[in-house]
């Protein structure tokens, strides 16, 4: 038996077994979204009454995050890069805590020492001859935190893709091997309504042939994706894709023929989406999943010409500022890389940046163009960081505009019925419209 198979077989247990390595104050950092390791999280949390202080650390949450029951405060405390529907409580009630950081940064810290890591927890596929195994969908801050941790627990689970050099770690750099027969987390397409049929509608218009994007994950980028059909050789750098690209790719829309850096490729550090997505994505040549301290570092996004950044935010104010992960003062979910995917479209050559929104919450009775943004609430993007916003009602382009211009132009895009407050409020704060 070659080295890697032997350091492979002896290394088999159970989950149980696996998570007895945390002890009691360790920091335990986890793959994320799709990539969440089910049988090991559950596994520690059920040994709760053993452990007092245990901190773990992720981005996105699939599973139902135990964890962060009340009755588990004594033993562990999540500290989250992003915030979700099942970790938001426990955010706002204090027995958890968000750790502002930008996306591409992540890494950093644990690698820096700034946040040591004493276990990591990740999904991985079988071994390939070689003695590599991929990370899969979850490649982003997780292959980075296993190459930091003291002691590294991998899920092997066969449905996990291959998705490039960049996500593969040698056997050697694993600790425990955990089978798993588990499907992976999935999500479905979302529904796309009117309003998202709309401002899709508008963001297509302004994406030319040959283009390179950055979208996330929902129904307005589902949206604009449905209405790029006629559009020509396509670029893929993100931080994340769903089957929306999939779908382009096959219908030969995104091509990555006139991509500057990395052409031909799809460039991305994790993937949430269908079963059929994560098939396509197993040894595909065009698939090239990377870290996210290198997909989301301003410098190289900016090598990619015509980069077209799309995100979403909560709301934006009269002055050009988004706030894309607090409403008021309560964390709502987190920064992500939409900052470093603005900047990085900035610097390229021929590059601009899209933050799209509806232009109500609530049924239509919220403006999300506001006067200003609530007392407490984060600014994500700044005003000096916002090239252009989108709702269903058009588009604002706000680079290069004066402040009295700027707010002109987003009072024009918000909800009909809202302007004239808009208008009054903006003289009220501001003196001027």
């Amino acid at each position: 038996m070659s080295g890697w198979k032997e350091h492979f077989e002896k290394r088999q247990t159970t989950p149980h077994e696996a998570v007895r390595v945390v002890k009691s104050g360790d920091r335990v950092v986890t793959g994320h979204a799709c990539g969440e390791p089910r049988l090991v999280i559950d596994a520690l949390v059920d040994r709760a009454d053993e452990l007092r202080d245990v901190e773990i650390v992720h981005m996105v949450a699939m599973g139902e995050s135990r964890y962060c029951l009340p009755e588990f405060e004594d033993s562990f405390r999540f500290n989250g890069f992003f915030i979700g529907a099942t970790t938001r409580k426990a955010v706002w009630e204090g027995r958890a805590d968000y750790t502002p950081c930008y996306f591409h940064q992540i890494p950093r810290l644990f690698t820096n020492g700034t946040m040591p890591v004493d276990v990591a927890m990740i999904v991985v596929s079988p071994p390939d001859v070689d003695g590599t195994v991929s990370l899969g969908i979850s490649v982003d801050y997780t292959i980075q935190a296993a190459r930091a941790a003291r002691v590294v627990i991998a899920e092997v689970n066969p449905m996990m893709p291959r998705t490039g050099s960049g996500s593969r770690i040698p056997v050697y750099d694993i600790d425990c091997f955990v089978q798993s027969d588990r499907p992976l987390y999935t999500i479905t397409p979302p529904v796309i309504g009117e309003v998202e049929r709309r401002i899709g509608e508008h963001i297509a218009g302004l994406i030319r042939d040959g283009d390179c994007l950055q979208m996330g994950i929902g129904a307005i980028p589902d949206a604009v994706l449905g209405f790029l059909d006629e559009k020509e050789d396509l670029g893929i750098h993100t931080e994340m894709i769903s089957d929306g690209v999939m779908n382009l790719v096959e219908k030969g829309v995104i091509t990555g023929s006139r991509k500057s850096l990395h052409q031909g490729k799809v460039i991305l550090n994790f993937a949430m989406g269908t079963e059929s997505l994560y098939r396509w994505l197993d040894d595909n040549p065009i698939i090239d999943a990377r870290p996210v301290d290198y997909t989301n570092d301003p410098a190289i996004i900016a090598q990619n010409e015509n980069m077209v950044a799309i995100n979403s935010s909560i709301s934006v104010d009269l002055l050009g500022q988004a706030s894309s992960e607090s409403i008021g003062p309560r964390q709502f979910s987190g920064v992500g890389g939409q900052v470093d995917f603005i900047r990085g479209a900035a610097a390229s050559r021929g590059g601009r940046s899209i933050i799209a929104l509806p232009a109500t919450a609530k049924d239509g009775e919220v403006s999300r163009i506001v006067a200003g943004l609530l007392p407490g609430q984060a600014v994500t993007p700044s005003r000096n960081d916002v090239d252009c916003v989108v709702t269903e009602y058009g588009v604002a382009g706000l680079r290069g505009k004066t402040m009295k211009d700027r707010a002109r132009a987003l009072i024009n895009i918000a909800a009909p019925k809202f302007r004239k407050h808009l208008e009054r409020e903006c003289r009220d704060l501001y003196g001027w419209i």
